[in-house]
């Protein structure tokens, strides 16, 4: 069982920037590929980037060149650095591990709300 908690989120203007915090519990924090996902009102869940315990990473195209993925196993925790924010990056970002044997994302955080005023 991993339990991740987010922290981080806010209201920021246009142009700015945020960081988001993924803590994770349990010793095999190195076990799971750390997704980050949004998801905003009447919108399809997005991932929005993704790195392995390797440091491979993947980004999705909307946030490519402005958003940075990274973590840190000795801590158990994932960050998400938000860069040139733009009023459609608003929404409830969350947390999410996929074991290695199984590649699916079977846990999540509880979200945590971004809004880009413009």
């Amino acid at each position: 069982q991993v339990q991740l908690v987010e922290s981080g989120g806010g209201l920021v203007q246009a142009g700015g920037s945020l960081r988001l915090s993924c803590a994770a519990s349990g010793r095999t924090f190195g076990s799971y590929v750390m997704g980050w996902y949004r998801q905003a009102p009447g919108k399809e869940r997005e991932l929005v980037a993704a790195m392995s315990s390797g440091g491979s990473t993947y980004y999705g195209d909307s946030v490519k060149g402005r958003f940075t993925i990274s973590r840190d196993n000795a801590k158990n925790t994932v960050y998400l650095q938000m860069n040139s924010l733009k009023p459609e990056d608003t929404s409830v970002y969350y947390c999410a591990a996929a074991h290695i044997s199984t590649g699916r994302y079977d846990y999540w955080g509880q979200g945590t709300q971004v809004t880009v005023s413009s």
